[in-house]
């Protein structure tokens, strides 16, 4: 398998298959592909089906269902575009590694990539649209791909470092971070400070990708630009 990242503010990933080669993605996310791919769509990604990795995906946010992007007979190509401005990250995972990421980064994965809810906290109705915050773990081994939002920016946290960042940036994360949802210290601050009320505490070692532009942010810019219900 090959592939190639296109463009610069709203990238595609597009990947080259040999015949028998597939590369998985969430349900929805093709953009556009050769004649010689064969889509299967299912519950199961690697190891991640069964009754048990529909739920967890379920209560983490995620899609549900998964398709396979199989090259049949010859060469082919299929083709993932973002849906907003922003990167398409390549993160090799070897065997006994994960990351976490934000639960709607993963954009496809090559064989042996399992993707499932990780990390689930309840923020309260009205954060975060109500859904709390939530991450998904990818693990396996294999290469996924990653989208984030805005720029990119990449801290690596020496042991016992701590960043404190709006959850909304969070994009990817490497097993060995510490993350814990912390409240914003101070009455004034929470109510008056328009930081929001949590803040996530990485906690170093370990490498983090933020994202600048995160879409809860872009949402709450455009609503006042959106037309009101009088028409």
């Amino acid at each position: 398998m090959e592939h190639q990242i296109i463009g610069s503010t709203l990238p595609v990933l597009e990947v080259s298959l040999r015949p028998g080669e597939k590369v998985t993605s969430v349900a929805g996310e093709l953009s556009w592909m050769s004649a010689s791919i064969q889509m299967h769509t299912s519950t199961q990604m690697g190891n991640s089906g069964g009754l048990g990795g529909m739920l967890g995906r379920l209560a983490g946010g995620a899609s549900l269902f998964y398709t396979d992007y199989t090259a049949i007979g010859q060469p082919g190509m299929v083709a993932f575009a973002t849906k907003l401005p922003g990167h398409i990250v390549e993160l090799p995972i070897p065997a006994g590694h994960s990351y976490l990421i934000h639960r709607t980064g993963f954009l496809c994965g090559t064989s042996g990539i399992e993707v499932g809810a990780s990390f689930m906290q309840n923020l309260g109705v009205g954060v975060f649209g109500g859904n709390g915050f939530i991450m998904q773990r990818v693990t396996g081994v294999g290469t996924a791909f990653i989208e984030l939002s805005g720029e990119l920016i990449n801290y690596d946290l020496a042991p016992g470092e701590v960043l404190n960042v709006h959850p909304g940036h969070v994009g990817i994360l490497s097993e060995t971070i510490n993350l814990q949802i912390t409240r914003i210290k101070g009455i004034r601050n929470m109510l008056f400070g328009g930081d929001g009320v949590f803040l996530a505490q990485l906690t170093g070692p370990g490498r983090i990708w933020l994202q600048s532009m995160p879409i809860a942010n872009l949402a709450h810019a455009l609503i006042p630009y959106m037309p009101s219900g009088g028409g």
